[in-house]
């Protein structure tokens, strides 16, 4: 099988009669990309960016993302309130989210032991997400809204590759115990939720530095939305891979 990677430049390539049935393309630039009379029947396209400003996806001319955007708002209650503006709306955007991680931990704790662990298509395990939503709240929360030179809890999980301008030496090499992450995940809801409970709206409009863009212009609400943006994918993507899980358990 085939492998191409970032040192592949495909920019403008064009394919013409190729097969790619059950190709993968994984953390790939397709923006722009157009395809001509092509059957694309099981395909499973996965975009977290899909719904920022101004991004269309047109399948025969129709753009679809409205569509999808309103069936995932149907599939996780709340997740339509991730883009609330006042302290009151956001409040109750955290309220309905913590709803929903607690009803997926339930899930998970049900399951055997070590399916936490289980990583589903090389993408991160359950334990693993959580890791990675409390980095996303030190980097988002800790370093962006309350300006904090350390805010990283030693358990956070970083991207490969997306550790530039972070000390990394704060992040643990050793595999932490699913109590642990546990811990260190409900710490760091608190922390959000402690936030929004005393959050003005002359706080959600003060100017903040985006922790991976200084030169880009952020807002506390912003920096808030983003937090939420990333909970609802990130639930998203725990909820497909815990439904794949059970579906081994079950064979």
């Amino acid at each position: 099988m085939a492998t191409f990677s970032q040192s592949d430049d495909l920019r403008k390539a064009e394919f013409r009669g190729v097969n790619l049935r059950g190709a993968r393309f994984s953390e790939s630039d397709l923006s722009g990309v157009v395809m001509r009379g092509v059957d694309i029947a099981g395909a499973d396209i996965d975009a977290p960016w899909l719904f920022e400003d101004g991004t269309v996806l047109l399948v025969n001319g129709v753009d679809v993302a409205p569509f999808v955007d309103t069936e995932l708002n149907r599939r996780f209650p709340g997740r339509a309130e991730r883009r609330a503006k006042d302290p009151d709306g956001l409040r109750a955007a955290w309220a309905a989210l913590e709803r929903t991680w607690a009803a997926t931990l339930e899930r998970a704790a049900a399951l055997p032991a070590g399916a936490v662990d289980v990583s589903v298509d090389g993408e991160w395990s359950f334990a693993q997400t959580l890791r990675h939503l409390v980095l996303a709240t030190d980097i988002w929360l800790g370093r962006a809204i309350r300006e904090l030179e350390q805010p990283f809890h030693p358990l956070g999980l970083m991207d490969v590759g997306s550790g530039e301008g972070f000390d990394l030496s704060v992040f643990t090499a050793d595999t932490p115990t699913y109590a642990e992450v546990l811990q260190a995940r409900a710490d760091r809801v608190a922390l959000v939720r402690d936030f929004l409970a005393t959050v003005t709206p002359q706080e959600l409009a003060a100017a903040r530095q985006n922790p991976h863009n200084p030169q880009h212009p952020e807002t506390v609400r912003s920096c808030l939305h983003v937090i939420l943006e990333e909970e609802w994918e990130h639930h998203r993507f725990a909820v497909r891979d815990l439904d794949a899980v059970e579906a081994r358990l079950g064979d």
